[in-house]
């Protein structure tokens, strides 16, 4: 069984690096809930050392990449990366706190991270990844005649995460049909965004086809809405680093001696 699998791996990789793992989540598109038969395991963690190791003048590598067989991706960031991000509403590290695949996760820590999340979340520098990675992608794959019909999610994805943030002020879910159960869309957009659904979850290879033009319209009208939006979009938070502190210290005191 694949998380079997995926718990041995992280267990492993505490033994050999003298790490701590505080959490670990699948991200991408199994935890959006559109992934094929054959997508990647997209494990995400955040991880902690023994206090010595950040006793130290020396700058010191903060985050841990492995690729294993059958696709098995881990990718982890250290608490005090983790937390540096978090100051500024890191918006993939927000997806994880909400991932609805979790593999590990101590409460200690990640609880304050979710009680932090609220005032953390900065709806500015969220809809600019979002637009971002929408603006990216839709250029790069969805603009010829031939598309790269798979590609639709990940410019439909950060679309209906800006629309949610505008709409509530608040983080984007990370499940898809979250967003899209929320978002207010035409019945014909609905129906052509469900039957591309239909066909990359029950396995169908999505290569290049003809574009979806209602899609098309749809995601470039919203990318140049977003654009405009964003250029009047005011509401910057001040930022409590003290709290995010006291996160950290509090978390390397909780597991001094259990690494």
């Amino acid at each position: 069984m694949m998380q079997e699998q995926i718990l041995t791996a992280l267990s492993n990789l505490e033994q050999r690096e003298a790490i701590k793992i505080l959490y670990a989540v699948e991200s991408g598109s199994r935890a959006w809930g559109f992934a094929s038969t054959n997508s990647d395991w997209d494990v995400r963690f955040i991880y902690v050392h023994q206090k010595d190791w950040y006793l130290s003048i020396d700058d010191k590598k903060d985050s841990i990449e492995v690729m294993l067989p059958d696709d098995l991706d881990l990718s982890g960031w250290e608490l005090r990366k983790a937390l540096n991000l978090f100051r500024k509403s890191n918006p993939p590290f927000m997806e994880w706190l909400n991932s609805p695949i979790v593999y590990l996760e101590e409460p200690f820590a990640v609880n304050q991270l979710r009680k932090a999340a609220v005032d953390y979340f900065n709806p500015k520098s969220c809809l600019y990844h979002y637009l971002s990675m929408a603006t990216s992608n839709f250029k790069e794959y969805l603009t010829r005649d031939l598309v790269k019909t798979k590609k639709y999610f990940y410019v439909l994805r950060p679309i209906l995460a800006c629309m949610w943030i505008e709409q509530t002020n608040t983080m984007a879910p990370t499940e898809f049909h979250k967003l899209f159960e929320a978002a207010e869309l035409g019945e014909n957009l609905k129906v052509e965004i469900q039957k591309l659904l239909a066909r990359k979850m029950s396995g169908t290879e999505l290569g290049e086809e003809p574009r979806i033009e209602p899609l098309n319209n749809f995601l470039g009208e919203k990318i140049e809405y977003y654009t405009e939006y964003l250029k009047h979009f005011k509401g910057q938070k001040q930022v409590d680093t003290e709290r995010l502190n006291e996160i950290f210290r509090s978390t390397l005191i909780e597991f001094e001696g259990k690494i």
